[in-house]
């Protein structure tokens, strides 16, 4: 497995040289600025969470495409609640109650795929459209706006010098590592992802780590709503529909295996460094954000045949 991550990461220490080479020739001032990093900072922090929920489903050999619909769905239910009450302590009413939905959206993606043996795709593909169907029939489409003070500070406030959402984002990759590296779950999810029926037949308990795996993955997406609506003031339906390719993306490039049982989280920080800065890096020069979706699928593409093609070991 070290040699599986040492080359992919490599690969990733390659184009953040060359990106941070090009960019500080092209845009040195703008570029190197400290408000672009504070900027890059707060926005990564989105990202990297749900880059986390989409990554442990992946090591297991599945996939969760319902990340962003669970994220949408604890946002409404987070600025619904909060706009109707403006106390600071139903704030952790509104968190509680849309961490339980995220719960429950976890526990029918794992009882789908780990029971009724549907294939994770399709299994999180109909929660997604079920969700997304659900989030727009009770709010008709609107978004939900103008959120108390108390949740907006969250995005505004850091701790010496370093936004409040990346320090959030952090103790969740802490936690998420300490799971993965140091406890029996973690090592069991990656046994899945290498081979579920020996797994199965050595005595873990599959079903069971599967519906651990999906609720983990969706209670990581009640934190990125917190950080979002306190980042957007609002909450909606349609919200963050671009995040969920580039979380797949994150994942690959950073050594994740979609067939599942490889993959470690250091690269996984290092390719959502990379990926928000060429797309601050493209969006300062002035690029079309349809030439990033390009660039993003291009590599989605190049990683996957490469890891295919069995250049990484």
């Amino acid at each position: 497995m070290k040699r599986y991550i040492d080359r992919p990461t490599k690969y990733l220490c390659l184009l953040f040289i060359l990106a941070l080479f090009l960019f500080s020739i092209l845009i040195p001032e703008l570029f190197w600025s400290i408000a672009h990093f504070q900027s890059m900072a707060s926005q990564v922090a989105i990202l990297g969470i749900l880059t986390l929920a989409m990554s442990i489903p992946m090591i297991t050999g599945g996939i969760n495409l319902s990340i962003i619909a669970t994220m949408n769905s604890s946002a409404l239910i987070i600025a619904y609640l909060v706009t109707q009450n403006e106390s600071p302590m139903f704030l952790f009413l509104a968190i509680g109650l849309s961490g339980v939905c995220a719960t429950l959206i976890g526990l029918l993606n794992g009882c789908l795929i780990a029971i009724i043996k549907v294939s994770p795709i399709l299994a999180t593909l109909g929660t997604m459209t079920l969700i997304n169907g659900l989030n727009i029939l009770f709010t008709n489409g609107s978004t939900i706006s103008n959120l108390p003070h108390h949740i907006l500070t969250l995005n505004a406030s850091s701790l010496f010098y370093i936004p409040i959402p990346l320090l959030v984002c952090l103790i969740l990759f802490f936690c998420v590592w300490f799971i993965l590296e140091k406890t029996t779950l973690g090592k069991s999810i990656y046994f899945i992802g290498n081979n579920e029926k020996a797994t199965f037949y050595s005595g873990i308990h599959t079903q069971k780590v599967i519906i651990i795996v999906y609720i983990l993955s969706s209670l990581l997406c009640t934190f990125a709503a917190i950080l979002m609506t306190s980042k957007l003031n609002s909450a909606k339906a349609s919200y963050g529909d671009s995040y969920l390719l580039i979380s797949i993306l994150a994942a690959v490039l950073g050594g994740i295996n979609p067939d599942g049982g490889k993959g470690k989280l250091i690269g996984i920080i290092l390719a959502l460094i990379l990926l928000q800065m060429i797309e601050s890096g493209l969006n300062m020069l002035g690029i079309s954000s349809y030439i990033t979706m390009i660039l993003w699928g291009t590599l989605l593409i190049l990683f996957i045949f490469l890891e295919k093609s069995r250049l990484f070991k």
